[in-house]
């Protein structure tokens, strides 16, 4: 047994490794919901950034179109507030 265990009672010695464990189990649950939440947020970025490449590319195709530009900037403005609302309720 370890030298701080040496001397005390066995009820007490597992007294302080079952906090140890509940301390030790809670850190590991709380990096959990980090892992998960980066998570939320990768995905959250990378459809993000498609939708931003779709829109540059279609910015740069031609000036012909700038009503259904406009409208699909719009829409996407609309779309992410929308997600950030539904993912932020979610969360809590």
């Amino acid at each position: 047994m370890a030298d701080w265990a040496r001397g005390q009672s066995p009820g007490a010695v597992e007294e302080i490794l079952d906090r140890e464990n509940k301390r030790m189990a809670d850190s590991l649950a709380s990096k959990v919901t980090r892992l998960k939440s980066d998570s939320d947020f990768t995905s959250m970025t990378s459809l993000l950034t498609g939708s931003v490449k779709r829109f540059s590319t279609m910015a740069r195709s031609g000036r012909d179109n700038r009503k259904l530009l406009c409208g699909v900037a719009v829409g996407l403005i609309v779309v992410f507030f929308i997600l950030s609302y539904f993912l932020s309720r979610t969360r809590t």
